[in-house]
Order: structure tokens, then sequence, then C-alpha cells
């Protein structure tokens, strides 16, 4: 039986903490506590996919406005644990994050995936429709 969920208390986001490492693989369990308590202060909000009572994928967003995607969902972490991989986990919690943004009045979902990443692009490209539309930098301060 599959349920999607927002994590909310210290219990549920401890929890994801083991299928978040998946994604975030130099992070201890030490900087996921304190990240993400400033994270939350923030608006970060963190749904998880359960099956049979066990998270199996993650989306970590926030809501933004911008003059480029008006008000919108960032989506800043999306991770399908590895034994639950190509079960379509992941395109189920991302189209409930759609319907949600949508209800709430976002008028796009934004992410960005590392440049390595070719399975995850083919997946937001050919599964779920998304647009490639930019490159997105940064630098070390």
């Amino acid at each position: 039986m599959e349920k999607i969920k927002e994590l909310t208390n210290q219990e549920q986001l401890l929890e994801a903490y083991p299928v978040m490492k998946q994604l975030r693989t130099d992070m201890t369990e030490e900087m996921y506590v304190e990240l993400l308590t400033q994270m939350k202060k923030e608006g970060y909000q963190l749904f998880a996919l359960y099956d049979e009572e066990k998270i199996v994928s993650l989306a970590g967003l926030s809501w933004r406005t911008n003059f480029y995607n008006k008000k919108h969902i960032y989506i800043y972490d999306l991770i399908t644990d590895a034994s639950g991989r190509s079960r379509g986990y992941g395109e189920r919690l991302l189209k409930f994050i759609h319907d949600w943004g949508k209800e709430n009045g976002a008028e796009f979902v934004a992410l960005e995936s590392g440049i390595q990443r070719k399975d995850a692009h083919r997946f937001y490209e050919e599964k779920l429709n998304y647009d490639k539309w930019c490159y997105s930098f940064r630098k070390t301060l």
C-alpha cells in the first residue's frame, strides 16, 4: 500500500536520512539534522512516498517566486531508494508534487540535476516532459 505524506516531525525526518544519504553522499547524519533545521525555517518541505510503511522516494522542495518562473515549486532533492528504482516511485511522487503545486497556485516546478546524471535527465525529459532550458552555475567562495 503506497501513500505520500509530508514529513514534519523529527522521527519522520530522521527516518528519511538513509534514503537522502544516497543522493547527498557526503552528508553525515549530524550535518543532515543541522542543515534540515535551518532549511525548514526557510520554508523547505520534505515529502516521502511510502510503500508498505517504508520510505522509497523523497522530494525536498520549497515555494519560490522570481521573474522567470513566477510562483513556483523548486525541487532541491529528489531520490528513490536504490532498492526500489525503476518501479515508478519517483514518477508517482513527482506527479503528486505537480498536482499539489497546481492546486496551490504554482505556475512551474523547477529543479536542477547534475551534469553527469544522464539517466535522471532522460527521466525528467522523456517520462515527465520537463524542458531543459538553462544552465546553472556556481562559484566556491
